[in-house]
């Protein structure tokens, strides 16, 4: 019985030990949650609208887009030659 004792004691004692780990992960976890709220960290783009390219941008994108295709249509027209 002795033995029993023994390890009840002890069990017991590593469940206080887990508790108090389990509560100092507890205020870590706030206390980054804290700090990720306050800066705005980790926020998706859902809330930042929709994002505007200039117009040299879209007229950068819009004649590589024509390059593209000119290069497709070439290709076609050598093999229907």
């Amino acid at each position: 019985m002795t033995d029993l004792t023994t390890v009840l004691a002890q069990l017991q004692d590593q469940r206080k030990q887990a508790k108090r780990e389990v509560e100092k992960l507890d205020e870590a976890v706030a206390a980054i949650t804290r700090l990720v709220a306050r800066n705005g960290a980790g926020r998706t783009g859902a809330g930042r609208g929709r994002r505007r390219l200039s117009v040299a941008a879209r007229k950068r994108i819009s004649m590589a887009q024509k390059a593209r295709w000119a290069k497709v249509r070439a290709k076609q027209e050598k093999k229907a030659a």
